[in-house]
Parts: C-alpha cells; structure tokens; sequence
C-alpha cells in the first residue's frame, strides 16, 4: 500500500468520525515521517552547476547520494553499452531534474 492510499484511508476513517483529530494527526505524522529519507533525498535532488561535464546530473545525484560522480558517470557509461539505457536515463534525468539555482550575489550593504 502507498503512502497516499494510506492516507486517504486515515482521511476517509476521520471523516466518518472514527478518529479523533489528535488520533488522526499522529497517524499522519507517523506515515509521513516513514517516508522522510526517501522524499528529502528526492525533493533534494537537483542538477550540478559545479559538477558537471553535460548536464549536471552525475554531479546532482553525487551530492544526494554521498557517492562519488565519477561513480556515476562510470555507471551510465556501463549502461550506455546496455543497450544505450545509460543515454536514455540520463536525457530523462536531465529533462525531469532541475538545475539548482544560481548562486545570489547581492553586495553586502553597510
């Protein structure tokens, strides 16, 4: 069962009165916070302006991860020979993902 089937379940028990409001934001808390790791690594996941030799993706997914982007340029060019599975992840990665956002520079005003 998903996260949003679950949920709308909670939703669903609250509604016909099965569930205090107290009860219902525990059990909702406790659902969403099970997913935490998962969604902070996905929600943070965005391409490299630093690290990058095409589109930034190796770089962004380096960040996330913790693992090297030499690890992951190998990795997509292992795929590449698979096929060219690692061509097609990575132009769907670099489509999908967002670029981070450009670093402010606003002059420090004394």
């Amino acid at each position: 069962m998903s996260i949003a089937d679950d949920l709308s379940q909670l939703s669903e028990l609250h509604q016909r009165g099965q569930l205090s409001d107290e009860e219902f934001s525990r059990a909702k808390a406790r659902i969403v916070s099970g997913a935490g790791p998962v969604l902070e690594a996905a929600n943070a996941f965005q391409r490299s302006r630093d690290d990058r030799w095409i589109g930034g993706v190796c770089g962004g997914l380096a960040r996330v991860t913790g693992m090297a982007a030499w690890l992951w340029r190998l990795a997509f060019a292992l795929l590449l020979l698979c096929g060219g599975t690692g061509v097609l992840v990575y132009v769907l990665l670099w489509v999908v993902v967002p670029q981070e956002p450009a670093p402010s520079h606003r002059a420090v005003q004394a």
